[in-house]
């Protein structure tokens, strides 16, 4: 029992390194990771998707915490050698949308593929204010994590074995990823062409 509990606490701490870094340099499929550690606590440790959820949440917001510091205090410069910085215009746009849609527009940043990143880089750089910036990336990361970890108890559902159920679970992330680019590239479309 002490050895397993040894391995889960080393998991879900590897977790929330990898969520964090993935936070901080968006290479990797963080999502996946808790998706896939729900799936894994579901089959071996059920009262370990408590850790999944707190590992996944930690790593996602401390990650956040980094940006939104970097980008506040480090500025443009930092922000586009870091290459978080990419696209001007629409960061403008964001800048006003986060002006009248505060706490919807930060709640709702890390739950749309892609959509964290330009929210953080348009808070950080409109030096959007440190303390509500972190209770409301807080209540955005747990909710994130639920979200992706309710994925993975979806894919734990369908199959019996544990690589089975963490494959549909990944499955299921990507499939969520390029449902909502499509939707995103579909209202940026209808937008482009509405005359105003």
């Amino acid at each position: 029992m002490s050895g397993n509990t040894h391995f889960d606490l080393w998991y879900l701490f590897a977790l929330a390194g990898a969520v964090l870094l993935g936070a901080v340099l968006p290479v990797l499929p963080t999502g996946a990771a808790v998706s896939a550690g729900a799936v894994l606590a579901s089959h071996g440790n059920p009262i370990g998707l408590v850790g999944v959820l707190i590992a996944g949440a930690l790593g996602a917001y401390v990650g956040d915490l980094i940006v939104y510091a970097g980008c506040r205090f480090g500025g443009e410069r930092l922000a586009k050698r870091v290459g978080w910085l990419r696209d001007n215009a629409s960061l403008d746009a964001l800048r006003d949308r986060l002006a009248d849609h505060e706490i919807g527009v930060l709640l709702t940043s890390r739950l749309i593929p892609g959509g964290r990143v330009p929210v953080l880089l348009a808070a950080g750089l409109a030096g959007y204010k440190w303390e509500r910036f972190a209770v409301v990336d807080l209540t955005a990361s747990s909710l994130w994590a639920a979200v992706y970890m309710a994925i993975g108890l979806l894919g734990y559902a369908l199959f019996d074995e544990p690589w089975q159920g963490v494959a549909a679970a990944i499955v299921l992330v990507f499939l969520t990823t390029v449902a909502s680019g499509l939707v995103q590239r579909w209202r940026r479309k209808r937008r482009a062409s509405d005359p105003e």
